[in-house]
Formats: C-alpha cells, structure tokens, sequence
C-alpha cells in the first residue's frame, strides 16, 4: 500500500509545508519526522501543565501570560499539524477491511441487528 505524501513536521524557509513522497514509512526522513513530532507532541504537554501553573499564579502578569498564549499558539499550531499528517494517512475504506467486515451494528437497545 502506498502511503503517497507525508507532511512534515516542518515548514521550508519561506514558511510552506515540506513534504515526504515515499512508501517506506521507516525510511531515515520519516524516523526523523517521528522523532520530531514525538518531541512537539512532548513540549505541548509540559507546556500545556506549565500554562495551567500559570495561570492558577495571582500574580501572573500580562507579559507573562502573553508570552505563554504565543507558545501555546506556536504547540496547538505543531500539534494540529502531526494529526493532519497522520489523518491523512489513516487508510480509507477502499484500502483496508470495510465497515461491513467488522461486527455487527447495534440498535439503540444494544442488541445486534
């Protein structure tokens, strides 16, 4: 199955998005975009615990709290990037077993139909 185009877990020097066109998913240029997107995934996390310890601060100031609301623009900007670059390369239905295959739907009541 071909994996067609990857997005990347970076832009090119005038800000647009860099692409991978390969079926090899464990090539060197997808283990280092899986490594960089492991590490964006991992500073939005500590981020995100810091903002909350900020936030909950009385004395957090405006400078403080600007200068987090851009980090915290700068992590949801990568991370929202990872999940269009993995959504898109989630197989469709044509490509893996269809809905049909897999167990039976329930009714409302639970039962299988």
């Amino acid at each position: 199955m071909s994996t067609g185009l990857r997005l990347l877990p970076w832009s090119d020097p005038d800000g647009k998005p860099c692409y991978l066109a390969s079926d090899d998913g464990d090539s060197p240029l997808s283990r280092r975009a899986d490594a960089i997107e492991a590490v964006q995934v991992s500073m939005g996390a500590k981020l995100l615990h810091h903002a909350r310890a900020l936030l909950d601060a009385p004395k957090a100031d405006a400078r403080e709290l600007r200068f987090l609301a851009e980090r915290l623009c700068e992590a949801l900007r990568d991370v929202l990037r990872i999940a269009e670059s993995r959504g898109a390369r989630l197989p469709s239905y044509d490509e893996a077993d269809g809905p049909d295959e897999g167990p039976a739907p329930r009714s409302a009541e639970g039962r299988h139909e």
